[in-house]
């Protein structure tokens, strides 16, 4: 164990260990009612000479994971340690630190505290530690070691530069107040995180001068998102087009800076002959493209195909994606038979090989999730084994969308109203889907479901609102039960 420091002391780290450029920031804790759920987030704000921070990517959390210049990294989930307390790592490599940021503030907070009526007096053993990341050594910890009671959020220490020296102060400050107080203090935006808790006669961090209006956070497009939109502009303008639809529907849904994986799995049974000959099929696997580059900016999908048997042809991308229906088919003709539970196994396995596709009750953690688009239009003849696969899955960060193709009572086009009912004796039967939807025994909702009698009679707009139902919901509790990083 390192120098061990109480409130207030100052540590030189660039004098005391001169060739030392990587550090790992922890933190840790334990929670005492063991009988409640506490979301607990650490957070570093990185501030330049007026206390500030410079870019709104110098706020390092779970959502911004890393820092504008590269130098600071969030991990949630510590990768390698002995202590079962350890709760968060910060990466820093000094080296790289903007010239402009003087000070590292390291911060604690409960997520909504007061509704739950959570204080960190149910926190015990708080601790932060630097450690040389190269050797695992620890330098230095600093144990709060207060009898904290109301406090919803401490201040750990900081990491500041002097003299162009390093050093560390341990500060164990307690507060009445969210995590938004402190980006008030720091950025003022209060577009950044939830709304921050009522003041108290507790100290709070202490109010500042208004600055101009700020971004909201991660509003600068990276140059890999750049370079993807030129392409697209140039390579393929109509799939750029539905980029700028699905953006308006993932805007809408507070997810207009959110990540992930997005696969595409293609029923290939003989019944769905007429929707690929059509090209139906092409464009709809053109639109969940456009989605996946909105997602992700690496321009590609994953195609799963299910029939009797699964396969994997590939990805979909922007140099491949025109024709890229009809040439798979050569390779993977039209089968008989459909079994969902096959290719959801081989979709899991693909994903998160260490799970195996199994039924498991261990949450897995990623830092991104996998969004699936299912296309169907027919039941499953494996629906234990689908169920299952899905059950399993919850414990895993993939959000399956069902999309039936067919006439039914939730599809989504249909007009409401009496001469609808007089129908419903000619729709095909997606009770099965509707069955997986409203799945019980999950870890969390992981699926969502509707259908369209043709995949192109809806707007494209439309089609994006809908693909974001139940998603962004799904995003929050798979944050909160540690699915996402």
């Amino acid at each position: 164990m390192g120098q061990s420091l109480i409130k207030g002391d100052r540590f030189n780290l660039s004098q005391s260990f001169p060739k030392l450029n990587q550090l790992t920031v922890a933190l840790g804790w334990q929670v005492e009612n063991a009988r409640q759920s506490y979301e607990i987030d650490t957070s570093v704000f990185m501030l330049g000479t007026e206390g500030r921070i410079p870019d709104e990517q110098y706020f390092v959390f779970y959502n911004n994971p890393q820092s504008l210049d590269g130098s600071v990294q969030y991990l949630e989930h510590p990768l390698s340690s002995n202590s079962l307390e350890e709760k968060t790592q910060i990466w820093i490599d000094i080296d790289r630190i903007d010239t402009q940021i003087e000070e590292l503030v390291f911060v604690v907070t409960i997520h909504e505290a007061q509704v739950k009526q959570q204080s960190f007096q149910q926190i015990k053993n708080a601790f932060i530690k630097i450690s040389d990341r190269a050797s695992q050594t620890e330098l230095i910890r600093y144990s709060l070691n207060e009898a904290f009671t109301e406090e919803t959020a401490l201040e750990f220490g900081r990491l500041y530069r002097k003299s162009n020296e390093w050093r560390f102060q341990a500060v164990g400050q307690g507060y009445k107040a969210g995590l938004q107080s402190f980006v008030d203090k720091y950025y003022v935006d209060s577009q950044l995180v939830s709304p921050s808790l009522p003041p108290s006669n507790l100290p709070s961090p202490p109010p500042q001068p208004t600055p101009p209006p700020a971004k909201p956070m991660n509003d600068n497009p990276s140059p890999t998102r750049i370079a993807l939109e030129k392409k697209l502009e140039k390579q393929a303008p109509h799939i750029f087009d539905l980029t700028k639809k699905a953006e308006i529907s993932l805007k809408k849904a507070n997810l207009n800076n959110h990540q992930a994986k997005v696969a595409l799995c293609l029923d290939i049974s003989a019944s769905m002959s007429h929707l690929y000959s059509s090209g139906k099929i092409q464009k709809l696997a053109e639109k969940v493209l456009a989605l996946g580059c909105r997602f992700d900016d690496d321009g590609s999908i994953d195609i799963f195909l299910f029939g009797a048997d699964d396969h994997y042809p590939g990805e979909m991308t922007i140099d491949n994606f025109s024709h890229f229906i009809s040439n798979i088919l050569r390779q993977y003709p039209l089968e008989g038979g459909t079994y969902y539970g096959k290719v959801m196994k081989r979709l899991r396995q693909f994903y998160f090989p260490s799970d195996r596709g199994t039924q498991h009750k261990t949450p897995t953690s990623a830092d991104q999730p996998v969004y699936v688009m299912f296309v169907t239009d027919g039941a499953t003849a494996d629906q234990q084994e689908t169920i299952n696969q899905l059950r399993g899955s919850s414990y895993e960060p993939i959000f399956w969308q069902f999309m039936a193709i067919g006439k039914s009572n939730k599809d989504a086009t249909a007009k409401k109203g009496f001469f609808a009912k007089l129908t419903q004796v000619f729709e095909s039967d997606f009770s099965f889907l509707e069955k997986l939807d409203e799945l019980e025994e999950r870890y969390l909702d992981n699926a969502d479901f509707f259908s369209v009698e043709d995949p192109l009679g809806i707007p494209d707009q439309d089609l994006y609102d809908l693909l974001m139902g139940e998603y962004p919901n799904w995003v929050k509790q798979a944050r909160s039960k540690q699915l996402l990083r």
